[in-house]
């Protein structure tokens, strides 16, 4: 017993003394493409204009100035606007927010968050050959400095409280600098109908959260106190985002270490002395546990037992080592490691009061493994909820009625609109994901910013539950000013910053309340106005999406609708 602790607690240190690198700094990198000059030879003096929410600022571009803003919102939802500061010269700027007033109504300004939007090196559809600087991380610090011939964009978000009185607010935001203060005055419109809390979203959001990335990038031990803190804010983030699923990791490195830092398993498992198998579910508990008082508690994903380098992991208790088993769904290996595991995993579960909401998880895999492995699933316990991202296919049907959760890749979610309808009243999951790939509509730092509100719209329009994106958070290595990463595009691996959002997760979360308006009002509406929904969504039901299409004009009408409609 002695030797099993000593060695089960030298597992657990060299988790949590592993060397994580040095967090880096976050100044921008030289623009390798900061445009013609001329415009700048005009510009004597700072000037501070509105912009839009649908653009990219350039870093050396002179833009042009919008009108002032006109925000519609309803009661508990989240708006943006953006502004744009233009410098003549090295300076540092300040920003504040002031109160929004309606008569003797007030919106406190502690309900604006302004953030200076930052500039991250991207490349154009993964060309290293096309690399430029791209408007999108968001910080939240009150002052920033902005050099000389260069423009500092910044976000203003405005969270609407759930007990604001309708009606047309008045508000400000004012930047200061030495020698001078400018200040811009915006519009907001609270509507009388409220969105519910985000908890009670009913829009399936899944986007895979990476603890590992968290622990590398701060250079704090893994599953240390100091991890848990620099985890929260980034957690609850997404919970606020009406997140309702836990990435977890039950085998090791799941996904072939694609990322820079890889998932390790969070379950130990153990081949006892006498060929019996014995499992920790230590870091598993402490990571749910955690992510539960983050606000995420509808359903724990387990990934994978079909990794997709088809090695497993095992502590060899006879000889003390860490050994592999290379093997496949339908192989005996596979079932002589697999189903004592799944099984025991179904009487812990049960035991923490967790099994209903759990899924063992598998993404895009060969559908004889995949088949193979629910076999298994379904032998270590029939009431296991199974999870799949994959292509719909004839060979498929005969599984997703079987199937809890399904995930669909944009352009081959051609499920039969009937099945999806079948699969929502007999409460089952349907969603689609994007990745590295369709190019377009897609969140990575060069898309437009449109597409990513566009994903939620199109949930709508096929009648799904949701979306999912492989990475929330699994950071490259210098993630907040160079979003490139191998083979992939700029910014496929995250969606939100160490330091906050990004420009692309905020208006993915305009998307997701713009599905819960259409649902909400689709509940209501009688046989004329959903016939007028149904217009409304038609250009976002396309699968195939047409690369000529202006995402940031078709969003617009379809809002404009949207308020027509209140």
């Amino acid at each position: 017993m002695k030797r099993f602790l000593l060695l089960l607690s030298f597992f657990f240190l060299q988790n949590l003394l592993s060397p994580v690198g040095a967090q880096p700094d976050l100044n921008e990198l030289p623009d390798p493409k900061p445009g013609p000059q001329e415009a700048w030879n005009n510009i004597r003096k700072p000037l501070f204009v509105w912009g839009s929410t649908d653009v990219r600022y350039a870093r050396h571009q002179v833009p042009s100035a919008e009108k002032a803003p006109v925000l519609y919102a309803w009661k508990g939802e989240r708006v943006s606007v953006q502004a744009v500061f233009v410098a003549p010269e090295d300076m540092q700027i300040s920003v504040e927010a002031s109160d929004l007033r309606c008569g003797s109504q007030r919106i406190p300004a502690a309900c604006v968050q302004p953030s200076f939007v930052h500039y991250v090196m991207t490349d154009h559809y993964g060309n290293r050959n096309d690399s430029f600087l791209m408007a999108d991380r968001l910080d939240p610090e009150p002052q920033c400095k902005v050099a000389g011939h260069s423009v500092r964009p910044l976000w203003l978000s405005v969270r609407v409280p759930r007990d604001a009185a309708a009606g047309k607010y008045q508000g400000s935001i004012r930047v200061s600098y030495a020698g001078g203060v400018q200040e811009l005055s915006y519009t907001l419109i609270v509507s009388q109908r409220s969105l519910p809390e985000p908890k009670d979203w009913k829009f399936h959001l899944d986007l895979w959260q990476n603890p590992y990335a968290v622990a590398r990038y701060f250079d704090v031990p893994l599953w240390s106190e100091e991890h848990f803190q620099r985890l929260r804010p980034l957690m609850e983030a997404y919970a606020e985002a009406g997140g309702k699923v836990i990435t977890t990791s039950i085998m090791q490195h799941p996904w072939n270490s694609q990322t820079e830092d890889p998932f390790e398993s969070m379950v130990l498992k153990m081949k006892n002395i006498d060929g019996s198998w014995s499992y920790n579910y230590q870091v598993f508990d402490r990571w749910v546990e955690f992510m539960f008082s983050c606000g995420v508690t509808e359903q724990i994903d387990c990934y994978t037992i079909v990794p997709w380098g088809y090695t497993f992991e095992y502590l060899d208790m006879a000889s003390g080592t860490l050994k592999h088993i290379a093997c496949k769904p339908g192989e005996k290996a596979y079932e002589d490691y697999i189903l004592p595991f799944l099984t025991d995993f179904a009487k812990h579960l049960k035991t923490k009061g967790w099994f209903e909401r759990t899924c063992i998880a598998m993404d895009e895999r060969p559908m004889d493994q995949f088949r193979a492995a629910f076999e298994i699933v379904r032998r270590a316990d029939p009431g296991f909820r199974v999870k799949g991202a994959v292509n719909y296919s004839p060979e498929i049907e005969k599984l997703v009625p079987l199937m809890y959760d399904i995930s669909l890749i944009y352009d081959h979610a051609g499920i039969p609109a009937q099945v999806v309808d079948t699969r929502r009243n007999s409460r089952l999951r349907t969603t689609f994901y994007t990745c590295c790939a369709p190019d377009r509509p897609n969140t990575f730092t060069f898309s437009p910013p449109a597409e990513a509100t566009w994903l939620g719209i199109h949930a709508a329009a096929l009648g799904f539950d949701g979306y999912l994106r492989w990475a929330y958070n699994s950071w490259v290595k210098n993630p907040c000013t160079d979003s490139r990463f191998r083979k992939w595009y700029g910014g496929d691996c995250y969606l939100v910053y160490p330091t906050g959002s990004s420009l692309r997760f905020e208006r993915l979360v305009q998307g997701i309340q713009d599905f819960e308006k259409i649902r909400m009002l689709m509940e209501n509406a009688n046989p004329a106005q959903a016939k007028k929904l149904q217009a409304l969504l038609a250009p976002f039901r396309h699968i195939t999406y047409d690369p000529r299409t202006n995402a940031a004009a078709a969003v617009r009408r379809l809002e404009a609708g949207l308020r027509k409609m209140e």
